[in-house]
C-alpha cells in the first residue's frame, strides 16, 4: 500500500515570504511518483493554486481550515458551511466590541469565492486587504453581512480584544462553532477564527481517507500551529516543525532540526528516499 503525506502550508510547507524553494518541489515531486502526496492549509482554493504551482498533488486537498475538501480540478468532496443566520449573528456579536471580520464564502458551485469585508477596519486587516489588492474577489460592504454558504469568519486584531470576543461566541453558541484563537505571523497580531462545528483539518483527513481508501497508519503529516493538532492524532506518524509552535511540538512524533525557511519537509522527505 502507498505512504501518504500531507503537509500544512504556511510556516511548513511555504518558506516565511510564501515561496517554495525548486529544491523542495523537486524532493516532494519525486515523492508523488510513488505516494500518496496531499495538503491541509487554511487557504482557499485560489491561493492555494498560486502557491503550488509546480508542485504535485494527487489528492484531494484540505481548504480552509477543513471546511472545503476538493481537487485541483475544482471538484467538490465535501463542505462544512456556516450558515447566513448564524454567520449574521457573528457579525453582530463582533460589532458590539467595534470589530468587524472577514468572511470568506463560496460564491458558485465552481468554487469561486467571495472575500467579504467592511468598510470599517483595523490596522491590521488593511495590512492584509493590501496584499490582497490585486485580487478580483474582494467585496466591500458599508453594512457587513453573511451570505448563504460561509466557509469561515476571521477576526484580526488585539489580542485581550479577540480573547474577549471569543469567550463572547462560545458563551453564545458552545460547541456548535469551532474556533481556532492563535497568533498571527506574518502581520503580528492574533486572530480568531470561526468555522463550522465539523470544519478541521482532522475531519479533512477523514474525508481524504474515505475518498481514496487509504490506511491512517500509513499517513505522515506536517504542521506547526494549532490548528494542525487535529491530524497528528489520526495520523500514523505526526511531524513538527523546529519553528513550529512548542504546544504542537510536545504533541508530534517527531520534531524537526529544520524550519520552514530551511526547506524542512523536504530535507525530512530526502532522507527517506
Amino acid at each position: 500500500m502507498k505512504k501518504i503525506y500531507i503537509t500544512d502550508l504556511d510556516h511548513t510547507f511555504l518558506r516565511n515570504d510564501l515561496s517554495i524553494s525548486d529544491y523542495t518541489k523537486n524532493i516532494w515531486n519525486s515523492h508523488a511518483k510513488s505516494s500518496i502526496m496531499g495538503i491541509a492549509t487554511a487557504r482557499t482554493y485560489k491561493k492555494t493554486m498560486e502557491f503550488m504551482q509546480g508542485v504535485t498533488i494527487n489528492a484531494p486537498m484540505i481548504l480552509l481550515d477543513g471546511a472545503l475538501i476538493a481537487t485541483q480540478e475544482r471538484k467538490i468532496i465535501d463542505t462544512k458551511l456556516i450558515s447566513k443566520e448564524i454567520g449574521d449573528a457573528i457579525i453582530q456579536e463582533g460589532i458590539k466590541f467595534g470589530i468587524y471580520p472577514f468572511v470568506i464564502s463560496l460564491a458558485d458551485k465552481n468554487l469561486n469565492e467571495a472575500f467579504l469585508y467592511s468598510h470599517i477596519l483595523n490596522d491590521v486587516q488593511k495590512i492584509v486587504l493590501s496584499r490582497y489588492a490585486k485580487d478580483d474577489n474582494l467585496i466591500e460592504q458599508k453594512n457587513l453581512r453573511a451570505v448563504d454558504e460561509n466557509f469561515k469568519i476571521v477576526y484580526m486584531g488585539d489580542e485581550m480584544l479577540l480573547k474577549a470576543l471569543h469567550e463572547s461566541l462560545e458563551s453564545l453558541f458552545h460547541d456548535e462553532l469551532k474556533y481556532i484563537f492563535a497568533p498571527e505571523a506574518y502581520v503580528g497580531c492574533y486572530f480568531l477564527t470561526i468555522l463550522h462545528k465539523d470544519a478541521d483539518k482532522s475531519h479533512g483527513i477523514k474525508s481524504v481517507s474515505e475518498a481514496l481508501g487509504f490506511d491512517l497508519t500509513k499517513l505522515t503529516v506536517f504542521g506547526d500551529n494549532f490548528n494542525d493538532v487535529g491530524m497528528f492524532a489520526l495520523a500514523g506518524k505526526s511531524i513538527a516543525m523546529q519553528n513550529a509552535q512548542e504546544g504542537v511540538k510536545c504533541q508530534a512524533d517527531i520534531v524537526l532540526e529544520h524550519t520552514n525557511d530551511e526547506d524542512g519537509v523536504a530535507r525530512y522527505l530526502e532522507g527517506l528516499l
